[in-house]
This record gives C-alpha cells, structure tokens and sequence, in this order.
C-alpha cells in the first residue's frame, strides 16, 4: 500500500505555526521570520503605544476615536500579503468594529515600525513599498537605539518625510499631532 503525500503547507499554514517566540510575516510572497524583539524594541512600542493609546484610543486627553493595536496581523490580501507592524491605527469611522478573528482587511490609517539591527532593512526595504501599495496614509520610523523619529505621508503612491527627530525633541507628528511626545521617552538610555 502507498502512503499519502502529504499537501505542503501554505506560507499561512507556516506562519500560524510559528512558536510563540517567532515573529512571522508574509511579504511579496515570501515567509519572513524573527525572534520577539529586544528589550529596547518592545519598550520603545509600549510607550508609544501608552502615549498615543491614551489620547486617541481611549479618548482620555486628546480626541479619540481611533482604535490603536500592538502588532496586529494585518491581511492586505487575505493569507498571502500579511505584515505585523509594531503599531497600527485606524480611525473608527473607517473601521467601525473591532475583527472577531486575528486578521484585521482594512489598511491602517497608521502605522509604527520600530527599528532594530535585526528588523531595520526589512521595515524599510520591503515592508515600506507594502504599505505604500495598499494606501496607509501614514508611517512611523522610531529607533530606540538612534533616538530619532521619522514621519512619512502618503503623496501620490510615494513615501514624503514631513518630518525627522531626535533626542528630547517635543515632537508633534501627523496623524496625531494633537499630542506631544517626548522622544527621550522612547528611548532606553533616558529610562535606566
């Protein structure tokens, strides 16, 4: 009797079979995968996840109405093109309810990559063209290490700085310019 062969595994397939200590994206078709980031990485997503959460999430000192998520899994074409960035927001008029699965369909109206040695190439070489295919409107560059803050705009399917920041700088940045943030609270060295 012959055995079955088996059927591979789709690259989704892959990538929710990841253990918990990998980061798995699919980008242009191809699995990418990391270790969970380093101290500084995740500290740096955490605060500017508390910064911006607090005034635009949850309404308390600024605006609201925005949903603000750590590394959603986002679908920009359903288990083929699916990136996790460290943050993402939506406005809630563009995205009313929250998915009842992992996967989020609707491009971000933001989005936060914080740079690490073992990240920074992939985030700027093929996750930037990504999200600038699929119509996010805004992108954030942080390094932890570096101390800056790089804000992109949408224009015309192209990536435009408006604005590059280091140190302690009170940065002021779309789309949440409502707010300050003090960059020196991102980065590792002014917390220990």
């Amino acid at each position: 009797m012959l055995a079955a062969i088996p059927e591979p595994l789709s690259l989704y397939e892959q990538l929710s079979a990841l253990p918990e200590n990998v980061v798995g994206e699919i980008i242009n078709g191809q699995l990418y995968t990391q270790s969970r980031p380093a101290a500084p990485h995740a500290l740096a997503a955490s605060v500017l996840n508390m910064d911006i959460g607090s005034p635009y999430h949850r309404g308390r000192g600024g605006p609201g109405g925005w949903w603000i998520l750590v590394e959603p899994e986002l679908h920009f074409v359903r288990d083929i093109e699916v990136l996790a960035p460290d943050l993402a927001g939506w406005r809630r008029k563009r995205l009313p309810r929250i998915p009842t699965d992992q996967r989020f369909e609707v491009a971000p109206d933001w989005v936060c990559e914080v740079l690490s040695p073992s990240t920074a190439r992939t985030d700027r070489v093929e996750k930037m063209p990504v999200y600038a295919h699929y119509g996010v409107p805004y992108l954030w560059l942080v390094d932890p290490q570096a101390h800056t803050l790089e804000v992109f705009e949408l224009r015309e399917r192209r990536w435009t700085v408006l604005g590059l920041f280091k140190d302690d700088n009170e940065v002021r940045a779309v789309p949440f310019q409502d707010i300050s943030i003090a960059l020196r609270a991102i980065a590792l060295k002014f917390l220990i």
